[in-house]
Formats: structure tokens, C-alpha cells, sequence
């Protein structure tokens, strides 16, 4: 088989099989697991790292349901830091152990204070489209189907957080 062929079998094959949960991760969106919802893709542009797409660039989904609809995701968010947080704790444990005698507890909280500092922004954005997908599911004929529109906005509210 020639590269174009291969080429024409990947792209007609693209869209055969679900995309990976873990798609959601990459702040995409839940509906089609291909748009981003955030203008940017870097977490660490400060200034910018929270502004969200209006509606999906690739299927029309609005990304914001209602007026205060993503304060819910501090929940998730808060999920995600404390699961780091054992996470680390079990890491520490098992690698150096830790002890109230050499202090290793404070070296471990230390770390993980340091640890939450950096990977806070990829954090709140990954409960937001953790939060997203919760009310809005895959759809495997987002082509063809269209977006449920968002019934509780009020324009005036919007991005009042």
C-alpha cells in the first residue's frame, strides 16, 4: 500500500470506534472528544488559562450551560487534588517511607504543597470538562445530530464569575 492509501484508510477509519474517556483529560470536548474548550492549550498562560470556547469549534456544543454552572467543578477539582495528594503520599511512602523522627513527613508535605502549586491551572481545567462531561455524554452522531442548546442563559450574567 502506497502512503496515500494508508493515508485514506486512517481518515475514512477515524471515526469508527469511540474516542477514549481519556480524551477529556485533554480538555476536550465531551461530545465529540475532538474540539478544544479552551481558546488556548497551554495551562500556564495565566492571564488567559481559564477562557473557554463559547460553543465547540468542531460540533456547535455550548460549553456554558447556564449562569454559574461551572462552579460545581471546584467539587471535581477538589476530587483531583486530594486524589494527587494520597497519591503522592503512597509514592513517598514507598520510595523513602516517612517518619515523625527525620522530619520525612514535612519533606513529603513540602512536596506535595509544591507539587499542587504547579499543576493547579491543568487542574481546574480538567474538572471543568470533567464537570461538562457529566451533563453532556458522547454522542457518537454528533455530524449528524445537533447540539441541545443551552435553555438557562441570560446574557447579561454570562461570565460573571
Amino acid at each position: 500500500m502506497e502512503t496515500t492509501e494508508i493515508a485514506a484508510v486512517h481518515t475514512s477509519n477515524r471515526h469508527t470506534h469511540k474516542p477514549s474517556f481519556l480524551r477529556l483529560f485533554q480538555c476536550k470536548c465531551p461530545r465529540c472528544r475532538e474540539g478544544n474548550m479552551f481558546e488556548t492549550q497551554n495551562p500556564y498562560k495565566l492571564k488567559i488559562f481559564m477562557k473557554m470556547n463559547e460553543v465547540c469549534p468542531v460540533c456547535g456544543q455550548p460549553l456554558d450551560l447556564e449562569v454559574g454552572f461551572y462552579y460545581g467543578s471546584s467539587y471535581v477539582s477538589y476530587a483531583l487534588t486530594v486524589a494527587l495528594s494520597v497519591a503522592s503520599f503512597v509514592a513517598w511512602w514507598t520510595l523513602f517511607g516517612i517518619s515523625w523522627q527525620n522530619d520525612s513527613i514535612f519533606h513529603w508535605l513540602t512536596f506535595t504543597i509544591i507539587l499542587l502549586i504547579i499543576v493547579q491551572p491543568a487542574i481546574m481545567r480538567i474538572a471543568r470538562t470533567l464537570w461538562l462531561a457529566i451533563y453532556v455524554r458522547y454522542d457518537k452522531n454528533w455530524k449528524t445530530n445537533p447540539p441541545k442548546k443551552a435553555e438557562r442563559m441570560i446574557e447579561e450574567y454570562k461570565n460573571a464569575w
